[in-house]
């Protein structure tokens, strides 16, 4: 199987299911952007050691390809079998939360991303993952989407805020809180 197919070369691609659509579609925008999401969060669990993160980290990524996948089909054929997400995907994005609430400073003020490089890939997962959900949101105005998808993003990127705090409080990074500035 050759990587290329020469077949988009006109600005189309195919859906999960055959219909071709143009690449600016904004099914074709969320999935991609999903697909974006998914890339910062491998980088992220390359660069933290802890095990149990890593291994969370991972089942995250697999998520992120339900969803992808989710997104990717074709909404007219009612034919195709996606991978599902389910609560408990949503659940234990809640527990790693409340997990790293008991170790961590409760939260005064916002927080400026970065503090250290590590904590700075998180935060632009975070952000990733906002447009993302923003972009399923919109989608799911035109066409169906799955609630649990909405939910899910929703969830994870306040994961992957607590996970920044997490990551900041076991390097011994600053936490730089936002101060207005006073006239």
């Amino acid at each position: 199987m050759k990587i290329y197919t020469k077949t988009g070369d006109v600005g189309q691609t195919s859906l999960f299911g055959g219909r071709r659509v143009s690449k600016s579609d904004l099914r074709i925008e969320t999935y991609g952007t999903t697909d974006e999401l998914n890339s910062w969060i491998g980088l992220l669990r390359d660069v933290n050691t802890n095990e149990t993160e890593r291994a969370l980290l991972k089942e995250i990524q697999d998520r992120i390809f339900t969803i992808g996948a989710s997104l990717a089909a074709d909404p007219d054929n009612h034919k195709l079998k996606t991978p599902d997400l389910h609560e408990e995907d949503v659940t234990a994005l809640e527990q790693a939360i409340d997990d790293y609430d008991k170790v961590l400073e409760p939260l005064r003020n916002f927080i400026l991303p970065g503090g250290h490089v590590h904590v700075s890939y998180c935060h632009i997962a975070r952000t990733v993952c906002r447009r993302a959900e923003r972009l399923s949101v919109a989608l799911h105005a035109e066409a169906d989407v799955h609630p649990l998808v909405i939910k899910y993003l929703n969830r994870l990127s306040d994961y992957l805020f607590a996970l920044s705090r997490k990551m900041a409080h076991d390097l011994g990074a600053e936490e730089v809180n936002w101060m207005p500035r006073q006239k």
